[in-house]
């Protein structure tokens, strides 16, 4: 029986953050996957390795976590003042889907630097030496995202001394702005900061996710809808590492759950069996205040290093390091007075945090502002690396998509 040959498509692999990703040029894709749809879907999933029963993603570029689960296709923007337009596809593991409810803000420090070195930034933006600002359209969620992108004789310059709590070695240092991070966008999030208009609010959830069915809530939208839980609330210190969350099928239910009611108070799904096909967002997240611990490196995070500890949930496990959309929430969440982040922090103004996550410390800034009643954040900030790990053809069977 004859079979289909492999084709190949144009791509480059590459991280960002703490992030791994296949990047895309959308005319380089197929005709049938050069717009929304099936096609598309199947030939990501193709390239990724999913759907696969065995959560290893053997057979494709994944590695297996939600954070190297991840496609990126670039085009010239469309839109007003920007130069890029980023679409963003968090891949599912074992399940036949592609899910384009949100960004991923770690890869966004290597959007910049790839539309560069991809022709897709018109040269004259270019310096020779310098800085190179790039406007990008998020496609996802209808956001602007600015990144500073290091020049050096007028290519991009990727090895630097930065470092990133979760990334083994040094790169060059990425400056990204989030612009207007909890306005509307695309995802139809509900518009406001804070969807039930409340800073903290009682959320119901089944018994058997914490005693007496009720718990206290931050839900944001901000960067990405989230959800921020206290850690003792629900039996955690805040110090914890992956191993303690992900090897408890118990506790993955749990946040599951919290995770399913909270989407559904907040509007992004209208029924909570709705959430299991809605797996990247929203994210979930338990705070706490200071302590010491050791990170999942070894390296020792004091209690003064920090002014809380974030634990974020995705794709259903605990995160090794920190979701970079995660970070703009928790920085706008910190930034305001009475949430449960600002409270982990020790409350009052504040216009940036430094938090501990399992792989490190990261810093993040956000000044927000109350008009007739209404928070407000123009921008939150943070520092970020990319650098290109392989360029040339993913191959994937024709006859798949």
């Amino acid at each position: 029986m004859p079979h289909a040959p492999q084709i190949k498509v144009p791509a480059t692999y590459i991280r960002g953050g703490t992030s791994k990703g296949v990047f895309f040029r959308l005319q380089d894709l197929p005709a049938s996957a050069q717009v929304p749809g099936n096609a598309r879907d199947q030939l990501l999933l193709r390239v990724i390795g999913s759907p696969d029963p065995y959560g290893k993603q053997i057979d494709g570029m994944g590695g297996a976590t939600s954070s190297t689960s991840k496609t990126v296709i670039l085009s010239k923007s469309g839109q007003a003042d920007h130069d890029v337009d980023y679409l963003f596809g968090q891949v599912s593991i074992d399940k036949a889907f592609v899910d384009w409810s949100g960004n991923c803000g770690n890869l966004s420090a290597a959007v910049g630097s790839f539309a560069i070195q991809a022709g897709l930034v018109d040269a004259s933006r270019i310096p020779a030496n310098g800085m190179a600002t790039v406007r990008i359209w998020q496609a996802n969620i209808g956001k602007t995202i600015v990144a500073h992108v290091p020049i050096t004789n007028g290519e991009v310059q990727e090895t630097g001394d930065f470092e990133l709590d979760g990334v083994t070695f040094p790169a060059a240092e990425v400056q990204l702005e989030f612009l207007d991070p909890a306005d509307e966008g695309e995802d139809g999030a509900g518009g406001a900061m804070f969807p039930t208009g409340n800073l903290v609010d009682d959320l119901d959830v089944p018994e058997d996710v914490v005693k007496g069915g009720t718990l206290k809530v931050t839900m944001i939208n901000a960067g990405i809808p989230t959800i921020f839980v206290n850690a003792e609330d629900i039996g955690y210190t805040g110090t914890e590492l992956q191993d303690a969350i992900n090897g408890d099928a118990k506790a993955l239910e749990r946040f599951e759950a919290i995770r399913a009611h909270g989407a559904l108070r907040m509007g992004l799904i209208k029924d909570v069996s709705e959430a299991a096909k809605r797996q990247h967002t929203p994210k979930v997240a338990f705070v706490a205040k200071p302590k010491a611990y050791v990170s999942s490196s070894g390296k020792p995070v004091a209690e003064g290093d920090i002014d809380l500890l974030v634990r974020a949930m995705s794709m259903g496990k605990l995160h090794h390091a920190m979701m970079g959309t995660a970070a703009v929430a928790i920085g706008t969440a910190a930034a305001i007075p009475g949430t449960l982040v600002n409270l982990a922090a020790g409350g009052g103004a504040r216009s940036a945090v430094r938090f501990g996550h399992p792989s490190g410390t990261l810093r993040v800034g956000a000044e927000a502002t109350q008009v007739n009643g209404e928070w407000t954040v123009k921008k939150a900030v943070m520092s970020r690396s990319a650098r290109v790990l392989m360029e040339g053809w993913v191959r994937v069977p024709g006859d798949f998509f």
